[in-house]
């Protein structure tokens, strides 16, 4: 196996010029970089990662703590992140909490025994009074929305200008009576700011807040997405329209309409938000929110990475909330196909 000597008379250099190559030290002409590349490629020489992580005290992990593992949306999570874990010679251990506030707490806490250099928390059991109680021995950069503020990095989505956009799109293909398929609104999280956003985009319009179309589950579930359609088609609820604040709900809710014989979108239209792989692919295919998952994996881990290599708290955290795209399929009475 080639060693970083080799490689340095190969390409007629110091050791510590390809050392600073193989570290993207900037302070490298771009013709040396490109010899030292070149005796590289040509040596197979492959980078010591452990080698250089031991002498730099890390183990070249972090970990990612996340409510579920088999959900949609935290899989499509997941692949973000280790693929942008990858590009920075990254691995990533995987943790699932059970959305509990005690299992969140421990992955904080015992994460470093985990041997991570640092931790992404998708936080959903702890809460805004928790902030404070973010501190670990490591990094930490929590994900989602119920939790800003404190000593940590926040990467969220604009859960309320999408959810009012998607709600929009809905009004302007002719519903007036939408229904909102969501959790629990008490406290600040994913179902209230898409709550705020949906009665947001009915002020806009013009049109009343009527609180019996507001349908609350317990869990964001295919049964639980079916059961509250086909609850509302049974008990005659007058809707032309069905938010759902995920994408897994709105499968539900497509397959509960269609038990009852209700033509989507001919009578009821209905859109999501995740933009999950499978929305595509089903019939009709399904409307949706994409919140630009790889954008906020990769910004994720860039943060963290960045905290990482820091030996002393910065200045002041980071807010980061992501972008969103709207894309239009058959249950919204678009084309076959994307529509963004």
């Amino acid at each position: 196996m080639a060693t970083i000597q080799d490689v340095a008379k190969a390409a007629g250099v110091s050791a510590m010029t390809v050392s600073n190559v193989i570290n993207g030290h900037p302070n490298v002409r771009r013709e040396t970089r490109e010899r030292v590349l070149a005796a590289m490629t040509r040596l197979d020489y492959r980078v010591n990662v452990a080698a250089r992580n031991l002498r730099k005290g890390r183990t070249g992990t972090i970990g990612l703590a996340v409510p579920e593992v088999d959900s949609p949306y935290y899989s499509r999570l997941a692949a973000g992140v280790i693929t942008a874990a990858a590009r920075r010679g990254l691995r990533v251990g995987i943790e699932q909490t059970g959305a509990t506030r005690e299992s969140e707490l421990d992955a904080l806490s015992l994460s470093r025994n985990r041997l991570y250099d640092g931790l992404l928390l998708s936080a959903v059991g702890l809460g805004q009074s928790d902030a404070e109680r973010l501190t670990a021995e490591h990094p930490v950069v929590v994900l989602g929305d119920r939790i800003t503020g404190g000593p940590v990095d926040h990467v969220g989505m604009p859960n309320q200008e999408a959810s009012r956009a998607a709600v929009t799109h809905l009004v302007g293909r002719g519903c007036r009576r939408i229904a909102l398929v969501c959790g629990e609104t008490a406290e600040v999280d994913t179902s209230s700011l898409r709550h705020a956003g949906y009665r947001q985009a009915l002020t806009d319009a013009g049109l009343p807040y009527d609180p019996g179309l507001v349908r609350k589950v317990g869990r964001f579930g295919l049964a639980q997405g079916a059961h509250c359609a086909r609850d509302m088609v049974a008990g005659g609820l007058d809707f032309d329209g069905v938010f759902c604040v995920t994408d897994t709900l709105a499968m539900g809710v497509l397959r509960g309409l269609a038990d009852h014989g209700v033509r989507v979108p001919g009578q009821v239209k209905v859109i999501g938000f995740d933009d999950i792989a499978e929305s595509a692919y089903l019939v009709p295919s399904l409307s949706s929110v994409d919140p630009d998952h790889d954008g906020m994996a990769e910004h994720a881990v860039a943060l963290l990475t960045t905290r990482i290599d820091q030996h002393e708290p910065p200045p002041r955290y980071e807010e980061f909330v992501s972008g969103f795209t709207l894309v239009i399929r058959e249950s919204t009475g678009g084309p076959r196909g994307d529509t963004r």
